[in-house]
């Protein structure tokens, strides 16, 4: 499979409030370490998927699921030559939080345990979530992503843990995200960072790996990204959101943006807008899509 057959498609569907959808085919594509806002349920159709999550390389073949949990660093990239395809919801937390309330017995905030997991029935259940989406059928898209989160948090749920910020470390290492929350145009250095919360400059850097996963200047290109998609998805033109979170243009935008959202910030954009594109199906054609049993959680 060459490079070029790489497609994906990420967007919204106005009757599916609070969740992204995405069709997507990777060969080359690797995600850098980052997070996300929301959920993500992505089931693989073919190919295996390989990504770096809580210590360690995690992979995902055809009939599996990658969940991962909002806010949590991992990566991506395919684990075999051919690369792979799937298809994904990411809900966001109030979603997931309001189905988990109606149908499981789960306290707190919920969340998926394991990162992996075997389930050809879920898998074809987000595949028919995306294609009833692309067909504007509104009460089927509803219905079959309530189906599949209540499923998934039935067979791989629990209570995320609350974070705590209690040694020293962690507390540092939470008022220099605080810092760079706020300066993400024109962030200071690592040492003067440090020098202004009273630590050394490696000393920080352990601590913000520890709380967060990754180190601040990591952490500051995927804050940017995230305000940028606040951003586009508000109207603003991607040159401007890109000066506006502190990228130098947009081709700088353009580079980090898809390393971790997967497409361009202007395919991105325009996936926003409410349209329903049957093409776009086309990206998806396993057998999983077509079978229209009835769901079952």
């Amino acid at each position: 499979m060459a490079a070029s057959a790489e497609q994906a498609r990420h967007w919204r569907y106005a009757d599916l409030p609070g969740v992204d959808l995405l069709r997507a085919r990777y060969v080359r594509r690797t995600f850098v370490r980052h997070t996300h806002e929301h959920y993500v349920i992505a089931a693989i159709a073919e190919g295996v998927d390989v990504f770096h999550h809580t210590g360690a390389d995690r992979h995902a073949g055809p009939g599996s699921l990658a969940l991962i949990n909002p806010d949590t660093p991992h990566t991506g990239r395919a684990g075999v030559p051919e690369g792979w395809r799937y298809g994904a919801v990411y809900p966001a937390p109030d979603v997931v939080a309001a189905i988990a309330a109606e149908t499981t017995t789960l306290r707190g905030s919920p969340g998926f345990i394991r990162p992996v997991l075997d389930d050809p029935y879920a898998v074809e259940l987000v595949h028919r979530v995306l294609r009833a989406a692309e067909e504007g059928n509104a009460l089927a898209a509803d219905t079959l992503l309530r189906v599949a989160v209540t499923r998934l948090l039935r067979l791989n749920g629990g209570s995320l843990p609350q974070r705590t910020v209690r040694t020293a470390g962690a507390k540092i290492a939470a008022r220099a995200r605080a810092v760079l929350e706020e300066s993400l145009v024109d962030p200071p250095s690592l040492e003067r960072l440090a020098t202004e919360l009273g630590a050394s400059p490696f000393a920080l850097l352990r601590a913000f790996r520890d709380a967060y996963g990754m180190p601040p200047h990591a952490w500051l290109t995927d804050a940017r990204v995230r305000r940028a998609r606040h951003l586009l998805d508000a109207g603003t033109a991607p040159a401007e959101a890109a000066v506006a979170v502190g990228f130098t243009d947009q081709p700088h935008l353009n580079r980090h943006f898809t390393r971790i959202v997967g497409v361009p910030p202007g395919a991105y954009q325009r996936g926003r807008k409410n349209v329903q594109d049957p093409a776009g199906a086309a990206l998806v054609t396993s057998g999983a899509c077509q079978n229209r049993r009835t769901p079952r959680a």
